[in-house]
């Protein structure tokens, strides 16, 4: 295959790849790329920092005081809309 060809072998896969759903012979595809590909590579490590922000942002709960400053600036609201 071409680089290109790699990349977007790789970009199929990074998904799945993060999601460890991944064929034993996929993952070695994947990895082997990821250690050669310096741009997939940060690809990777962008997507499961995002993926490690978004889990930790939506288990902490958001303080009282905030809460209440956001419906402050949202402004009353219509029912049904």
């Amino acid at each position: 295959m071409t680089q290109d060809a790699d990349c977007e072998k790789c970009e199929e896969l990074l998904q799945a790849y993060l999601d460890r759903d991944l064929t034993a012979e996929e993952v070695l595809v994947a990895e082997g790329h990821l250690e050669d590909c310096d741009y997939c590579r940060r690809r990777y490590r962008f997507e499961a920092h995002l993926r490690r922000f978004i889990r930790i942002s939506a288990s902490e709960r958001m303080p009282a005081g905030l809460m209440a400053k956001l419906a402050q600036l949202r402004g009353p609201t219509v029912d049904g809309l």
